[in-house]
């Protein structure tokens, strides 16, 4: 399964409370807080959910953007106008802007607030502490690495067969990618993981490591450097560098690419089929991403609400799984 040419790139947790034996003072609880807030608004629970997001916004120095956004549009459901604001501020120091807002077709009754004028006034200050949390150096670096390799991807524009994508793969992207990645490894050796907490994107370097894991299945097959930047991936998962869709996202571009069915999938690229739910949903479970079914149920309930939870997915937003 060749997907190279595309240039953007152990236990279930739906109980509440459910928590690991060995959980270490990091993000491990948050991820698993955040598939039980989900589970509670799967199952309609919206003042339960709320309340764990609450706890979640309140305990941690660093919160994903995401979880600001579903955050105030709950809280806006419940009628908790102030609530809402509030979650809406801190959503703005972590990154939220002003057109993503304006495009959330469910906040427009907290625009047509007398307040809306007070936080358009406070936007910049607030974009401007998110901006001051940031490596902006570091942002920069891997905002030209990313450059590099959407510019050297295009050439697998001109190739037109998949042996012919599998040829360029190899011997001209393939090195390029290798370069990548050995960089990429020293970046995450003095900094950590460069994703939304540390540059305030969540997009540039997980497209960069996808495309190395979808070089061909001869080349992934062998390759080495992934294995070695696997435990670095996964010990950022567990300081909140990194979110647990992106880890899935990148991880899954490997398991699809090298087309080994004892390795299973996350059920992200395809869906699964029926009989291998089960194990599609322990290995999501396993890097505390949401189980299929949630899924589906939470793309109803966007239908049913109008609220907007920004799920991430195949093809690149957020939609019902498949299962086949």
């Amino acid at each position: 399964m060749n997907q190279f040419i595309i240039l953007f790139h152990f236990i279930s947790i739906c109980q509440p409370g459910a928590v690991h034996a060995n959980v270490l003072p990091d993000y491990i609880k948050y991820h698993e807080r955040i598939v039980e807030a989900e589970c509670l608004i799967a199952s309609e629970d919206f003042k339960g959910a709320l309340q764990v997001y609450e706890e979640l916004l309140n305990g941690y120095d660093f919160v994903f953007l995401r979880d600001h956004q579903i955050a105030s549009q709950l809280a806006l459901y419940l009628n908790q106008r102030q609530k809402a604001r509030e979650f809406l501020l801190n959503g703005i120091r972590a990154g939220w802007t002003l057109k993503s807002i304006r495009k959330n077709a469910f906040l427009k009754r907290l625009r047509k607030d007398r307040d809306w004028k007070s936080i358009k006034v406070q936007y910049h200050t607030l974009n401007e502490e998110f901006t001051a949390a940031l490596n902006l150096q570091l942002r920069k670096r891997v905002k030209k690495m990313f450059s590099r390799d959407q510019w050297k991807a295009l050439g697998a524009l001109f190739t037109f067969s998949a042996k012919a994508q599998d040829k360029y793969a190899e011997r001209r992207f393939a090195p390029h990618s290798e370069k990548q990645i050995k960089e990429f490894q020293t970046i995450i050796d003095k900094y950590g993981y460069p994703g939304e907490k540390l540059i305030g994107n969540d997009f540039w370097m997980s497209t960069i490591l996808s495309h190395h894991n979808s070089i061909s299945t001869k080349y992934n097959r062998n390759d080495t450097l992934y294995d070695d930047i696997r435990p670095d991936l996964m010990q950022a998962l567990r300081l909140g560098q990194i979110s647990a869709f992106e880890y899935a996202l990148i991880d899954e571009w490997y398991r699809a690419t090298i087309n080994d069915d004892k390795k299973g999938t996350y059920g992200i690229l395809e869906g699964p089929l029926q009989g291998e739910l089960e194990a599609t949903n322990k290995r999501r479970g396993m890097v505390f991403l949401r189980e299929i079914e949630t899924q589906n149920r939470l793309v109803e309930i966007e239908a049913e609400t109008g609220m907007d939870f920004y799920l991430e997915g195949h093809p690149w937003e957020g939609v019902e799984i498949n299962i086949r």
